[in-house]
């Protein structure tokens, strides 16, 4: 595996000797991406969200909002609730929304029917993965007392993890997801890992560290917020156990939308939520004392499902029929890759330094450029209508949607950001 930075750090020395490209080479970037932009397969998608003439390079913290949301929302709030009322649990749906939701996410994360459920945030659904996964490793044999986490993770998943080992008596091991390997053993109970870094976008080895840690007899759990509507997660394919994600970046299910849980069929059965609600139990409306799991993916249910923001998601999820995951990775890697050649041709030496892997294997579907000044200067980035974000202390952050980002977007964006930096 390459370091951060191998292979981009070449586009940097290229920058370094060339400066601000000539007139000549920036016409010639533009009319490429002319020419891609004509020839994208997914184009048609940008006319399906609501878009303005800004270039919107923030949709790995917030996607763009879908088109059709609105008035299916309307639908949701004038008729389902305002004239259906308590009726549209069953006549519009509502009681099986998780359940069905899931199915419509599982094919973008290489699932099959049945194993995703929807509701809750990440983080609780982060919670309810661990301790499950701690349990069952624990009914496999006994001394599994460790609970693996990637020391590079997105903080949250990080104060998940330690409040779950003190809850079960574990021990934390925070390594980076390099290392994993070398830390496992007979004492590993279950491994948290983020498929891409937040802060860099690389992608971690899925089905390299998945086959590791059922090697050593534990557990994983896969965080995909990151991943899942940018690229092909294969979850049934490489046997992860349990995996976990939000819906509001790349699947565009706006602001708070629900998370959701995977569940693999065959651990189902033995998935023992930490949170045993009435939406969880085999006969909800049964109200017994004692607690009884549903069947499958339900298990991975809590308590009342939140469903204005349920079904803005379930309508925002339209936008991808028809649509192949592997073409959306493929245009995500050429759209990458186009960002930092002109980065590469505009920027003045010495001014950025890109973070994000040069491999594609390793790289997620956003570009983290090293910066002085970052916070600075993407506030001046976005005035010009160029939206990305920072992350502190000097992370510019550029995530690239392909459902609706195009390459002209991708050669505005360098072209503003090496005037920013000139000035």
């Amino acid at each position: 595996m390459s370091e951060a930075g191998t292979g981009f750090g070449q586009a940097s020395r290229k920058a370094g000797r060339v400066g601000k490209t000539d007139d000549g080479g920036e016409q010639d970037l533009q009319a490429q991406a002319a020419k891609r932009d004509a020839e994208d397969e997914l184009r048609g998608k940008r006319g399906e969200f609501v878009l303005d003439d800004s270039v919107y390079l923030d949709g790995n913290s917030l996607g763009a909002l879908p088109a059709v949301v609105q008035a299916r929302v309307a639908d949701v709030i004038t008729r389902q609730w305002g004239q259906l009322r308590i009726r549209s649990w069953e006549e519009s749906g509502w009681w099986t929304a998780p359940e069905r939701i899931g199915d419509r996410i599982a094919p973008l994360v290489g699932a099959a029917p049945g194993q995703i459920v929807v509701g809750d945030s990440t983080s609780v659904n982060v919670f309810k993965a661990l301790v499950a996964a701690v349990r069952m490793a624990r009914d496999s044999g006994e001394g599994r007392d460790e609970i693996v986490v990637d020391a590079t993770t997105f903080p949250t998943d990080g104060y998940i993890a330690q409040s779950v080992a003190r809850m079960t008596d574990c021990t934390l091991v925070p390594v980076a997801p390099g290392e994993v390997r070398d830390v496992l053993g007979p004492r590993t109970a279950v491994v948290l890992l983020n498929h891409a870094d937040y802060r860099t976008g690389r992608l971690h080895d899925l089905p390299g560290l998945t086959a590791a840690v059922h090697d050593a007899g534990a557990l994983v759990v896969w965080d995909l917020c990151h991943t899942a509507g940018a690229l092909p997660v294969g979850l049934d394919a490489h046997g992860v156990d349990l995996a976990v994600g939000c819906t509001y970046k790349y699947l565009n299910g706006g602001p708070g939308s629900p998370a959701y849980i995977y569940v693999r069929a065959d651990l189902q059965p033995r998935f023992d939520s930490p949170l045993p609600g009435w939406n969880s139990h085999a006969e909800p409306f049964g109200m017994r004392p004692e607690f009884e799991a549903a069947q499958g993916a339900l298990r991975g249910r809590v308590g009342t499902p939140d469903i204005l923001s349920m079904l803005a998601l379930d309508a925002a999820l339209d936008v991808w029929d028809g649509v192949s995951i592997e073409a959306v990775r493929a245009k995500s890697l050429a759209l990458t890759d186009f960002f930092v050649e002109c980065v590469a041709a505009y920027v003045p030496e010495g001014r950025v330094e890109v973070l994000t892997p040069a491999a594609h294997e390793e790289r997620g579907s956003q570009v983290a450029l090293r910066c002085e000044d970052a916070g600075d200067v993407m506030r001046r980035l976005v005035e010009q209508g160029v939206v990305g974000d920072f992350r502190a202390p000097d992370v510019l952050r550029f995530g690239f949607t392909p459902l609706y980002v195009g390459f002209a977007d991708v050669e505005r964006a360098a072209g503003v950001l090496a005037r920013t930096l000139g000035e």
